[in-house]
């Protein structure tokens, strides 16, 4: 009887000893400032890393520092850094694509580990005024008549516009010429000039001219329509299984404990469904989505599954 008694008491303390330093590590953490390490200041992840780290310090009762370094520095630095949950990353699509196009120092889903999807924003599928394509079934009657006429503008290689197009020409079996062009700027200016006919671009860089009719959209690239602009149809409509999104993430380097991923998931997602955070968010043109890590690394499997494709398809490398 005393030996059953014995046993009994040792149950909690083997338990503990199996899984009380993550839990403990869980129930302390954070005890020192937490750092968001994102790409250079004034671009849309620095955006995004600052309005976070303002809502969640509080939650976190610490400080929430954020870091800026050009974007493959900024990944370089988060993988060289501890395990512990003091370290984040916020970064874009780029950082699972740009694997795809060239070599880099990581692998996304085996160095890293998913916290949540942040937010996803569309591209617009725009044309010229004086191209007669009032529909996307118009446009690829058009290009398909008109081999190797038409011209669409990129702000780079492998970003989700760039690939949007590719996909496009690919599923349409159309031949369209691609013209690079240093940066979303340069790009959209190029389509209102009419060095080219059309474009895949963000809505807030297409919006003040797609409503002065300088631009006409005739598509988003989601599968679902957008939400800021609801009576926009989709290239999937016409192009079932089109879908290019841009889309904003938090991870941390791989082998952070379970019990911390889940505490700054619980913290990040509690503020992102705040109502003001997401209409803060809707007014730059991305939607928030606050998702779970398992939710987060799945969509990013997807998406390489997908992209991985169209790269091969279309030979897009960078030396």
């Amino acid at each position: 009887m005393q030996n059953n008694r014995l046993n009994k008491a040792l149950v909690p303390a083997i338990i503990m000893s199996m899984f009380g330093s993550s839990m403990v590590s869980a129930q302390a953490f954070p005890t020192r400032p937490v750092r968001i390490i994102t790409s250079a200041a004034g671009g849309g992840n620095d955006f995004i890393s600052r309005i976070i780290a303002q809502g969640i310090s509080g939650p976190l009762g610490q400080q929430v520092v954020v870091e800026n370094y050009p974007s493959i520095i900024a990944t370089e630095n988060a993988l060289r850094s501890k395990p512990d949950g003091y370290t984040t990353l916020v970064t874009s699509s780029n950082f699972w694509i740009t694997p795809l196009i060239q070599k880099t120092p990581y692998e996304p889903l085996k160095d890293f580990a998913t916290i949540t999807m942040i937010d996803k924003a569309p591209t617009i599928l725009a044309v010229h005024p004086s191209l007669p394509a009032k529909s996307v079934k118009d446009l690829v009657a058009i290009a398909r008549s008109r081999p190797g006429e038409l011209n669409y503008s990129s702000g780079g290689v492998g970003v989700s516009a760039h690939l949007a197009a590719k996909l496009f020409k690919s599923m349409t079996g159309t031949n369209i010429v691609g013209i690079r062009y240093n940066g979303g700027g340069p790009q959209i200016n190029a389509l209102l000039a009419g060095e080219v006919q059309m474009t895949f671009t963000t809505v807030t860089s297409s919006a003040a001219h797609l409503k002065s009719g300088r631009l006409r959209a005739l598509a988003v690239s989601s599968a679902a329509p957008f939400v800021l602009l609801p009576d926009l149809p989709t290239v999937a409509a016409t192009l079932p299984g089109f879908e290019i999104l841009s889309v904003d993430g938090m991870l941390v380097p791989a082998g952070t404990p379970a019990a911390i991923i889940n505490r700054l998931n619980q913290e990040v997602v509690r503020f992102l469904n705040q109502i003001d955070v997401k209409e803060r968010f809707l007014k730059t043109g991305v939607e928030i989505v606050a998702d779970t890590p398992e939710q987060f690394a799945a969509a990013i499997k997807a998406d390489i599954s997908l992209m991985s494709k169209v790269v091969k398809d279309a030979n897009i490398r960078v030396d």
